[in-house]
């Protein structure tokens, strides 16, 4: 099995490390949240992956080539020309996946112990086009699903925004997303004949195919979970991953 490590964003939110590096490089007990991501697609049998790289692009490849992928085949999907989000980023990595074969993708920035070999399980059960992690953890921005565990929609808390793929009777069930994801390869054509291109998130990808594909959410609360998304969630971070 593959995977892609999301890895090209800017990290705005953890300046000033990403005045001068990429997220991807940021420490955790030492080590990068890169080399944790690969380490952690090694524990769960992956070792062939994609990195998509934009932000101080250099360094990435530097650490990369210097550490030997931290024993993994790593391939690098060059964003330099443009930021494509995790959608765009993910179409633009399709020449590097082998097809018709399912692959897992996994944001540089989140450190979990969720077990893709369960959720690649579950992914199986449901028959699903894309299967991903959810947690009943606080945020306000969260995915809606039925009471099968299908997506359905998406809210925004904060803000009132609500975004349906399909209309449900019944109050929705409210989860966060965990950024590790199963897709089936078809996926790809499927961008392409929603008109996907360019720049986008997998976010919009999930609801526009929700309304006739199978798109779960797989419950995973209770594991080890941190979003390292600003310098101060490093303390968090060193506490739950030594």
């Amino acid at each position: 099995m593959q995977a892609m490590i999301f890895s090209a964003g800017l990290g705005t939110r953890f300046r000033p490390w990403t005045d001068h590096h990429p997220k991807a490089l940021a420490l955790v007990n030492g080590k990068s949240l890169l080399e944790r991501n690969i380490r952690y697609l090694q524990q769960q049998g992956i070792r062939d992956v994609v990195v998509n790289v934009h932000h101080f692009a250099d360094q990435v490849a530097g650490a990369i080539r210097q550490s030997g992928g931290w024993g993994s085949r790593v391939q690098l999907s060059d964003e330099s020309n443009e930021l494509l989000e995790t959608g765009g980023g993910l179409l633009h990595a399709m020449p590097f996946f082998e097809k018709d074969r399912r692959f897992a993708t996994v944001n540089v920035d989140i450190l979990t112990d969720l077990d893709i070999g369960k959720l690649l399980r579950f992914h199986e059960e449901k028959q699903a086009l894309v299967s991903f992690g959810v947690m009943d953890r606080k945020t306000w921005r969260y995915l809606l699903f039925d009471n099968t565990g299908r997506m359905i929609g998406w809210r925004n808390t904060r803000t009132g925004e609500e975004k349906m793929a399909t209309p449900v009777e019944r109050t929705p069930q409210l989860k966060a997303y965990s950024c590790v994801a199963v897709f089936e390869y078809r996926i790809f054509d499927l961008m392409k004949e929603r008109g996907f291109e360019g720049k986008f998130s997998l976010i919009d990808l999930y609801l526009d195919l929700a309304r006739d594909h199978a798109i779960y959410g797989y419950d995973h609360t209770g594991d080890r979970f941190v979003d390292v998304g600003k310098p101060e969630s490093v303390a968090t971070a060193e506490k739950l991953f030594p």
